[in-house]
């Protein structure tokens, strides 16, 4: 006993910071973003109606006050007509994606049954017929009528640890939003890197074959051997082929995209966008504070915390014994010369030997595992906090390693190398050499740039991915 008192005193300091937060700000936006299923805003409000029935003065859904934001990744770059934005494809996927969808549902069928399980059990009635058959001597013809009066303080838990759940599906629901956010924005960013790849691999073709036209020349003025035409042509193929690579490396990134958008049928179109826009500036301790206080993961973790302590409270007072009556009403008793007469039946169990002891130490564990949950969520948070933060600080230098030192000086060095093996001062390996250098350079300027987007958008985005994993 001393040990569930510590876990419980434990939480208390743990989690209360996170309850206001989530009482004040996420449920009802939430709620406002569910209201596209099937359960209209009237069907909830009248839950107050129903209520009336059972009187639970401390229960009350929480009313929509505005809708859930995400954090916003500018692209800096001129808008097309024709083309697709990141914010137009986000809004897709948030009213596409079948994740979205089924989290949806499941918060609804939550909400339906936690109307159910604070209802009052119906009454039974029916006929009763008692020494039948005795020629008119003896029989008794009657109406039976039943109810089982289950205490209210029952009900009042049942439903309070089902909302409990609602709200625990809420959070599940916004985890699963910035998911499928998260993944719009990464596929979005890897089919950009896509296309500037295509176009880095023309580039290198256009060189490429420019190689071909020098190299043929000099051979005319006897200049070089016919090695140098060969290889030359050999490096005009490889070009072609990792252009067709590339381009079938955009096909994959725009199929996965239309993918997380929900919509695999997506047709190709230009995406409006830059690559290149600056890096956003992150601090490890702010983000991780962030975190703690804003993250889906740690609100639908508090909510499962307040269903396992209701649940307990609900095992505790299930020994209270509900009572059972049973009434009958016989309008015709042949026993007694056809008189009516009636009956009256009160039970109630009496809990000698079965208290819901079991129940009640199952519920106990079950919120101590509930408080060390939250524990555990923390840590791995920062774990996986350091791990994202890592791939975006070696992802942030090598794009500014590139862009800033090793580009300029490739591409100053292939402009010198093709100009001195034009007038036959280098043999063609060097110049081929320099052509490599720059290509691998920009596709490595590339990969970085790519990675860094993809860090940026996990740090922003709650270190949240895969919505279509199962859940």
């Amino acid at each position: 006993m001393r040990r569930d008192a510590k876990c419980r005193s434990n939480i208390d300091m743990k989690s209360r910071k996170f309850k206001t937060e989530w009482l004040a700000k996420t449920t009802g936006a939430i709620l406002s973003t569910l209201a596209i299923s099937n359960v209209s805003q009237a069907q909830l409000t009248n839950f107050a109606t129903v209520f009336e029935a059972a009187p639970i003065a401390a229960v009350e859904l929480i009313p929509p006050t505005s809708t859930i934001s995400y954090v916003s990744i500018p692209t800096n770059a001129p808008v097309e007509s024709t083309s697709l934005r990141l914010e137009d494809l986000e809004a897709i996927a948030l009213q596409c994606h079948p994740s979205v969808q089924r989290a949806t549902a499941l918060a609804n069928a939550a909400r339906g049954r936690a109307l159910q399980v604070g209802l009052r059990p119906n009454p039974t009635v029916g006929f009763q017929g008692q020494q039948l058959f005795s020629d008119g001597r003896a029989e008794q013809y009657g109406l039976s009528i039943g109810q089982d009066y289950i205490a209210k303080d029952k009900l009042a838990f049942n439903r309070e640890t089902v909302l409990n759940e609602v709200r625990q599906l809420e959070q599940n629901a916004v985890v699963i939003q910035q998911k499928v956010i998260n993944d719009v924005r990464i596929g979005y960013f890897r089919a950009l890197r896509a296309i500037h790849q295509i176009e880095a691999n023309r580039q290198l073709v256009e060189i490429s074959e420019k190689g071909v036209a020098i190299a043929e020349s000099l051979l005319k003025a006897q200049e070089v051997g016919r090695v140098d035409t060969l290889q030359a042509a050999i490096e005009v193929e490889s070009a072609k082929l990792q252009l067709r690579i590339a381009e079938n490396r955009y096909q994959s990134a725009w199929q996965d995209l239309a993918a997380v958008c929900g919509q695999p049928m997506l047709p190709q179109q230009p995406l409006a966008g830059d690559l290149f826009a600056p890096a956003s500036k992150f601090d490890f301790e702010e983000e991780f504070a962030r975190l703690q206080n804003q993250s889906p993961e740690l609100f639908a973790i508090v909510a499962s915390i307040d269903r396992a302590r209701m649940n307990l409270r609900r095992q505790q007072i299930e020994s209270r014994p509900n009572v059972n009556v049973q009434g009958l009403l016989n309008w015709r008793d042949n026993g007694t010369g056809g008189d009516p007469n009636a009956g009256l039946a009160i039970s109630v169990p009496l809990p000698t030997k079965n208290w819901n002891q079991g129940a009640i130490q199952e519920a106990r564990y079950q919120v101590c595992a509930a408080e060390q949950q939250l524990t555990q969520r923390q840590l791995d948070l920062r774990q996986r906090l350091a791990t994202v933060f890592e791939r975006y600080s070696n992802a942030q230098q090598q794009a500014e390693s590139y862009r800033n030192i090793i580009l300029p000086k490739a591409e100053e060095t292939l402009g010198l190398v093709r100009k001195t093996y034009e007038i036959g001062e280098l043999s063609f390996v060097s110049m081929l050499t320099a052509q490599r250098t720059y290509i691998q350079s920009r596709i490595a300027y590339l990969e970085a740039v790519e990675a860094l987007r993809i860090a940026e958008t996990e740090i922003h985005g709650m270190l949240l991915r895969n919505g279509l994993a199962d859940f």
